[in-house]
């Protein structure tokens, strides 16, 4: 009776185990590259599994959950116009009955700041992106970042 109870036990283990995996198509790194002494850029890059994709940081309403970003405030330093994204791909989604601007394979996003300060600036942030394949779309995700930008 035990070995039937230890052989039911190990089934239901292995079949919630496979159920439960989280996937992460989605691979978010941060660099950054001084200008000059007052200016750098912040790259955000993501690294995206192939058959997957986000979207883009511009989508039409009534579509899905556009990529969008959010900086932390310091007196350190200044965002200097909006987030920049590369070109898009886009194509017409039949779900949202909207042309939805996405993103495949590897795309890198820039934010330019103003440097306000003459000591090392932290730049901190959150990413937040829906990633999906052809069958399912993942719920919105974050990714929070710090970087350090010495002077």
């Amino acid at each position: 009776m035990r070995k039937v109870v230890l052989i039911f036990a190990l089934i239901g283990f292995t079949i919630s185990s496979v159920q439960c995996q989280i996937l992460k198509p989605v691979k978010w790194t941060v660099a950054s590259k001084k200008m000059n002494s007052k200016e750098a850029v912040i790259f955000v890059k993501a690294t995206i599994n192939d058959g997957w994709h986000i979207y883009g940081l511009n989508v039409p309403i009534g579509g899905p959950d556009a990529t969008k970003f959010v900086f932390g405030k310091s007196k350190d330093f200044d965002l200097v116009g909006k987030v920049l994204e590369p070109k898009p791909k886009s194509k017409y989604e039949e779900v949202f009955k909207v042309t939805v601007p996405y993103h495949n394979k590897e795309v890198i996003f820039q934010q330019k700041i103003k440097l306000n300060s003459s000591t090392p600036v932290r730049v901190s942030g959150k990413v937040s992106f829906m990633s999906c394949d052809k069958t399912q779309c993942l719920p919105e995700t974050d990714y929070s970042f710090a970087i350090v930008i010495k002077n």
